[in-house]
């Protein structure tokens, strides 16, 4: 079973790796840093066996394992001879910016063996020569801000993923018991003639398409719904363009259970439309009839 979608990171100290995993991972690959190269085979294996779902994998692999050099080669031509197909995605960095970089972080470059910075990024990049070669990849990220990078490494290994790799949670809540700290947009509809009060409504939620049909029958709500889905259709891609890999949507209301929940699901219903990842939640929904 060699169905796997394998990425391969790698390339000079202090070029991005990291945050090129962690874009990886937030777009639903499963990710492992650091790995022995000699080892990928087996993990491969067990993998490709396995009736787990997760079918996307990353691997960051680099000179801080001492036999990477001398067996990639090898170790790779393999894999492809037995029917793996992956990406190596090669990351380099000026030296200029590399010395930057490490001097802003005091960090010690992981090659060093008690030779100077400038001294130890230029064997690193002898060393890795080769692997340069063979990448099917290059990205150079002298230039690139940490979201800008997280970007680039999306479009690059796969199609499609900026309508994907953002998760976008859609939360109904009563202000009475609090308000969602996690939340990133925070909406209060209480402006909505209320259902609570009318008589054949108040034991209902918002779920049921009574309450629905009275809560956007409303010229204010109708005017309020164009208005903020066109706003969140804004929204959405200038976040994702930023690196945000979720984002929560609070809508609120007294008691969380006719206007929001009803506000919620019209907003729900309308990012389904345009992303896969949207969540809905009535968080208080079964604690009060208010």
């Amino acid at each position: 079973m060699k169905n796997l979608n394998i990425i391969i990171i790698t390339g000079l100290s202090g070029s991005g790796r990291n945050t090129a995993i962690n874009a990886l991972e937030d777009a639903g690959y499963f990710c492992v840093d650091n790995l022995p190269v000699l080892l990928l085979p087996k993990f491969l294996e067990l993998r490709s066996g396995s009736v787990s779902e997760v079918q996307k994998l990353a691997f960051g692999m680099d000179l801080r394992q001492k036999e990477f050099v001398r067996n990639y080669r090898e170790v790779f031509s393999m894999l492809r001879r037995e029917g793996y197909r992956f990406t190596m995605l090669f990351l380099e960095s000026s030296e200029e910016v590399l010395v930057k970089r490490f001097s802003e972080t005091r960090r010690q470059h992981p090659i060093s063996d008690g030779r100077n910075l400038l001294e130890s990024i230029r064997s690193e990049k002898e060393q890795l020569r080769g692997l340069k070669e063979i990448a099917d990849k290059i990205i150079d990220t002298s230039n690139l801000t940490v979201h800008q990078l997280k970007e680039v490494i999306l479009q690059q290994v796969e199609e499609g993923v900026e309508s994907e790799r953002m998760r976008v949670s859609v939360v109904s809540f009563g202000f009475k018991y609090g308000i969602p700290l996690e939340a990133d947009l925070m909406m209060d509809v209480r402006f909505i003639p209320n259902p609570y009060f009318i008589p054949e409504l108040k034991k209902l939620d918002g779920t049921d398409e009574r309450v629905q049909q009275f809560v956007v029958k409303w010229p204010e709500t109708q005017v309020f719904m164009e208005k903020y889905l066109g706003l969140l259709d804004y929204l959405l891609p200038l976040y994702e363009r930023e690196g945000k890999s979720y984002l929560m949507i609070a809508v609120g209301c007294t008691g969380g259970r006719h206007r929001s929940v009803t506000i919620a699901q019209e907003i729900f219903a309308h990012l389904k439309t345009r992303k896969d990842r949207v969540l809905l939640q009535h968080r208080d929904i079964e604690l009060t009839a208010a």
